[in-house]
């Protein structure tokens, strides 16, 4: 049986309330892209307009590539083309009409940190129940939340959306547009504390992803987050589950064994006795993967096939994952690679797999966390005592590492430098055989260059014919 389409052209006008030329209303769109480059023939293009970019002056472009449409508020000469008043009020009315038509269950995941890694544990857990959506990278803001809600397959079972913030105010008008029958929170932490003003501001926040569910929602929460108190009375509409270490708890481990390679574990979800074998390193992966199977207890999936499909489940580029690097002179060091995101919290976890690691030396390679604002020195050097615990040589980059830098023991001192550019090529000398290096900082930090430079390091020495 043919499979239906994503949409029609038809379908769009008519969820955006406007024309579209009879002949071409039946025209096929089967996916829905923002970018040119990588449109795929069929798309329908959505011209949106950002900071640094117009995607109206890639139209004909895309037109010219296959796009089975486009979405545009200025005018094109081209029937292909739908116009509205604004690209993305019209991509976030089309995401509402996706999830409007949408007959599965879905669920929102938040938290100052682990949401996308959670999110990918979710859609592996899930996609052992049934067909399961969910987006690609972190689209969890405000056009990432409708252009994954607008590229739901009409005949999936399950769908699984991140939802983010920076400041006040940005979850609850994406958890409404959702509509989550379930809803998971993390946990709640410093990250963009520098906005938000405090750890009670940002639980608040937090906790409005719990406004969006109805009376009937369930409400996934983390039992040793801070100010639990506050997520709790968010969730006093729906139902509340506790998830963790709590005597009413609904999900807990009986069973946890964790070591450098990932971590085994059984629990009890929701009465049924499930078991993993997580290959993410870190008691903080084994945590997200419990707050995961409770969100799948809760959607009705069947969660002992869904612990057992998380053996598949890796961590994404930049969020744990970790490899072999063989080195110029010889030997091999492991890099264990965070380079995605940090924050204080997310730091501290970093810290403890690092310290598991067997090796020779262990180095923590790491950048400025950003966004905390008037805290960013007490944030940072907070830092000292865990990672003097966990490492034996610092390396780091940007104005607030300076401050840790200073805190930690003279012996502990590899180099300080203003930015990832200027630290790289003194870490890739450094290296040597038996070395694990943890490499993290925030986005902005570009601690993904640092990665990127010790792959290209791992690159030659492998063409080199060493190790």
């Amino acid at each position: 049986m043919t499979r239906a389409p994503l949409w029609t052209l038809g379908e769009i006008a008519h969820a955006l309330g406007i024309a579209c030329a009879a002949d071409l209303a039946d025209t096929a769109v089967g996916g829905i892209s923002i970018d040119s480059r990588t449109l795929a023939p069929g798309d329908l293009f959505i011209a949106l307009v950002g900071e640094n970019s117009d995607g109206h002056a890639h139209v004909a472009a895309a037109l010219a590539k296959g796009a089975a449409g486009a979405l545009a508020h200025r005018p094109f000469d081209d029937p292909r083309v739908l116009h509205v008043a604004d690209t993305l009020a019209g991509l976030t009315a089309l995401g509402a009409a996706g999830r409007a038509r949408f007959d599965g269950k879905l669920v929102a995941v938040s938290g100052s940190v682990g949401k996308t890694t959670t999110k990918e544990m979710l859609r592996t857990i899930l996609a052992a129940s049934g067909l399961t959506h969910a987006a690609d990278a972190s689209y969890n803001n405000h056009w990432g939340v409708p252009l994954t809600l607008a590229r739901m397959p009409r005949d999936a079972a399950f769908a699984v959306i991140e939802i983010g913030m920076n400041h006040p105010g940005e979850i609850i008008p994406l958890a409404t547009l959702a509509r989550p029958d379930v809803a998971v929170l993390t946990t709640v932490a410093s990250a963009h504390i520098g906005h938000m003003g405090s750890l009670e501001a940002i639980a608040r926040e937090k906790a409005s992803l719990y406004a969006a569910l109805g009376a009937d929602g369930i409400a996934i929460v983390p039992a040793d987050a801070p100010h639990r108190d506050i997520l709790l009375a968010g969730a006093a509409h729906a139902q509340a589950w506790l998830v963790g270490d709590a005597d009413a708890a609904r999900a807990r481990f009986t069973r946890l064994r964790g070591g450098a390679d990932g971590s085994e574990f059984a629990a009890l979800i929701d009465g049924t006795p499930v078991a993993a074998h997580l290959h993410a390193p870190g008691g903080h992966m084994a945590r997200n993967a419990l707050l995961a199977l409770a969100a799948a207890a809760a959607l009705g999936a069947n969660v002992v096939a869904g612990a057992a499909a998380l053996s598949s489940f890796r961590p994404g580029a930049g969020r744990g994952a970790w490899r072999l690097l063989a080195l110029p002179e010889g030997g091999r060091a492991v890099l264990l690679d965070e380079s995605y995101n940090a924050s204080s919290a997310s730091m501290r976890a970093a810290f403890e797999v690092l310290a598991a690691v067997p090796a020779r030396r262990r180095l923590a390679v790491l950048g400025d966390m950003r966004e905390l604002g008037s805290f960013a020195t007490a944030e940072h050097l907070g830092l000292a005592e865990p990672l003097t615990r966990a490492a034996d040589l610092l390396w780091c980059c940007g104005e607030h590492m300076g401050a840790l830098f200073d805190a930690v023991p003279q012996a502990m001192r590899g180099a300080h430098t203003p930015d990832a550019r200027t630290l790289a090529p003194l870490l890739c000398a450094e290296l040597r055989d038996g070395d694990a290096v943890l490499v993290k900082g925030s986005f902005g930090s570009r601690m993904r260059d640092v990665a990127a430079a010790l792959d290209a390091l791992a690159a030659h020495s492998h063409a080199e014919g060493v190790g």
